[in-house]
This record gives C-alpha cells, sequence and structure tokens, in this order.
C-alpha cells in the first residue's frame, strides 16, 4: 500500500484519501440521501500514513481505503470536539488485533493539551449546568487517552492477562502539543494569537507542522500541514477564517478546509435558544465556501477541497461557491477519494466544482 498508479504505471506519491468528509456530531448524508462519514483524512507518504482526525466511522473507511494499520505512522488530533475523536476508542480498542506485530514502536498521537479552564456560558444562556468532570473540564488527548482507558478497563484487563495482548500503551503514544510561552494563548480571550507554525512530528518521508486555529470556544484547536520532498498537503481543522492559518498554508499544493452552510444550519432547528446560541457558535467558530475560496486564494493555494461539510447534505451549488474568490482547482470530494498532493499530479485530481 501507499502508492497511487499514473497514467504511465510508475508509482506516485503522495495524496489524501478522505476517509471522511462530514462535520458535526450528527450522521450526516450527502444531498443525494447518501452516508457521509465522519471527517477524518489519511496522509499517504510513500510505505506509510498519516491519520488526521478519527471521526465516526474511521475504522470501516481505513478498511475500505485498503490502509493497513501496520503502516500507520501517526494520529494527528485537530480538537477536542466529539466528531473529531469519536472514533479514537475504537481504533485504540482494535487496531491492535490489525496490527499483530509486538516489535511495532507505540503510534504516535498528536493532539491538544488541556483548555486549562472550563468553557465561559453563553450570553443568552438562562440556566448555568453542573460542569461535566469538574476536576478537568477540558481535557487534552493525553487525559482523554487515560480516561478511555479507564472507560475500557475490563476488555483491555481481560485481553491482557487472558489473551497476552499487548496494553493500550504499548501501541499508542499520545502526546499534547505544547504552545510555547512566547505564543500568547488565552482560551477565551485570545485563541489564535499570532505565531510561527510549530514543527510537531519528523520522520524520513515528511515533517509535520501546526498552529493555533480560530474554532472559539474550543481552544487549543489546531490546523496541520504535511511536507515531503514531493508535495504539501494543509489541512484546516475547524476554524473561522485565520491568518495564522493563511500563514501555515502558504503555496501548499492541496488546502482542505471545512466549511458551513449558514442558512441550511439554520433551517434545522426548532428550538429558539439553541438556535440562537448554536448559531452564535457557528459564525465565529466556521468558515463559509465563499471565506473558504479567500483563504485559499490569500495562501496561494494550488488547489482547494472542501470537507467537513456542515451540513454535508447542502446543495452542491452552497459549496460551489468557493470559486467566487478562488481561481485555482476546487474540489468536494465524497468519502473515500483519493487526491494526489503532488507537484506535477495536481491535473490529476478529480474535479468536481461542476459535480
Amino acid at each position: 500500500m501507499g502508492y497511487k498508479e499514473n497514467a504511465a504505471g510508475s508509482t506516485t506519491a503522495p495524496y489524501v484519501v478522505t476517509l471522511g468528509t462530514a462535520g458535526g456530531p450528527r450522521w450526516w448524508t450527502d444531498n443525494q440521501g447518501q452516508p457521509r462519514q465522519g471527517i477524518a483524512t489519511a496522509v499517504v507518504v510513500e510505505d506509510g500514513w498519516y491519520l488526521v482526525d478519527c471521526g465516526s466511522g474511521v475504522g470501516r473507511q481505513i478498511r475500505s481505503a485498503g490502509l493497513s494499520m501496520v503502516d500507520l505512522k501517526g494520529i494527528f488530533i485537530t480538537h477536542m470536539h466529539s466528531d473529531h475523536i469519536v472514533d479514537l476508542a475504537s481504533l485504540m480498542l482494535f487496531a491492535p488485533f490489525e496490527i499483530k506485530d509486538s516489535q511495532k514502536p507505540p503510534i504516535p498521537i498528536f493532539g491538544p493539551g488541556s483548555r486549562g479552564r472550563i468553557t465561559p456560558m453563553s450570553p443568552r444562556a438562562q440556566s448555568t449546568p453542573e460542569p461535566v468532570n469538574p476536576n478537568e473540564p477540558g481535557a487534552g488527548i493525553e487525559s482523554t487517552f487515560a480516561g478511555l482507558v479507564s472507560a475500557f478497563s475490563a476488555d483491555f484487563n481481560d485481553r491482557m492477562r487472558d489473551s497476552l495482548t499487548p496494553g493500550p500503551y504499548d501501541h499508542f503514544a499520545p502526546h499534547d502539543i505544547e504552545i510555547p510561552e512566547t505564543v500568547h494563548f488565552d482560551p477565551d480571550e485570545n485563541v489564535a494569537p499570532e505565531m510561527d507554525p510549530l514543527v510537531v512530528f519528523q520522520d524520513e518521508g515528511v515533517q509535520v507542522r501546526a498552529t493555533l486555529v480560530s474554532h472559539h470556544p474550543t481552544a487549543p484547536a489546531f490546523g496541520f500541514r504535511f511536507d515531503t520532498p514531493a508535495g504539501s498537503v494543509t489541512i484546516s481543522g475547524d476554524t473561522a477564517p485565520c491568518q495564522n492559518l493563511i500563514q501555515l498554508a502558504q503555496d501548499t499544493d492541496l488546502l482542505l478546509h471545512e466549511v458551513i452552510s449558514l442558512e441550511t444550519m439554520a433551517a434545522l432547528y426548532t428550538d429558539a435558544a439553541m438556535l440562537q446560541a448554536t448559531m452564535d457558535h457557528h459564525r465565529r467558530a466556521h468558515t463559509t465556501a465563499e471565506d473558504a475560496g479567500r483563504v485559499a486564494s490569500q495562501a496561494n493555494a494550488k488547489a482547494l477541497a472542501l470537507h467537513h461539510l456542515v451540513p454535508s447534505h447542502a446543495p452542491i451549488e452552497v459549496w460551489q461557491k468557493a470559486a467566487d474568490a478562488f481561481d485555482g482547482r476546487l474540489l468536494i470530494p465524497q468519502d473515500l477519494e483519493i487526491i494526489s498532493f503532488e507537484r506535477s499530479e495536481q491535473d490529476d485530481t478529480v474535479d468536481h466544482s461542476a459535480a
């Protein structure tokens, strides 16, 4: 695995597989009624691959894409919202039986650290709910991983003691991404201060950099860029239009950017208070198609693919509005599509701007 054949039959790399293209804590469909799985992207480089986010259905999608857990070299979590991490538990629990290699080193997992304090109340609130997990109300990836291990302790202990399977930390190594003290991050007031991207991972095939993005009040939240000798891909994570992301994505060969249809979302709510508070969040924390096109244009991205579609059943014409501000190649992929980000192969990607 790990290569895409070009027209001449030779192997080429790198590429992404859009394992899941829907965003939000729902089981969405597309505008034809076909399921779209939760947000997850495989970045394939030579004989290995890297996973960005673990949305609903990611394990099945990995199998459907023909990817092997043996070849997974790293997992990168953009932020701690459920639609991005809900199936991290299934990977923890099931991957050891797919890998079957006691010599494989633990797969690193990189993601946000703790928020540090509880999320502020919406100004529209009429009452204050009791916090969940008040001792750590904004858990990061290390604490969340530990919590999942605890939640599934019966399973882990049975299999480790009865079947002699390795434990969860033998297969995975979670790492909170540390934000330098020189970056003036504040989870309430300054979620995406100006900063230089951080190198969070590097191996023989890829360098991965991260930057804070603007997904208020969920913080920290990150976008990631994968650079290889053959090309680069930048994945926005959930964010409003953000200067840090534009800097991270400068001259990238492929930008995968989240997108929302505010009008379509507003029509889904019947509870007036929830509608107002939720739409407040959507307006300040997500990006419309037109603004995604502007971000791609300002970053001089060679191609723009829209994913994390919210809601994913919105008419395709809504997403095509990105072309009003971006004159490069626009893609609106379905699940399990392959998109090359090799510089010499940009013309071979599948164009869905008129789909």
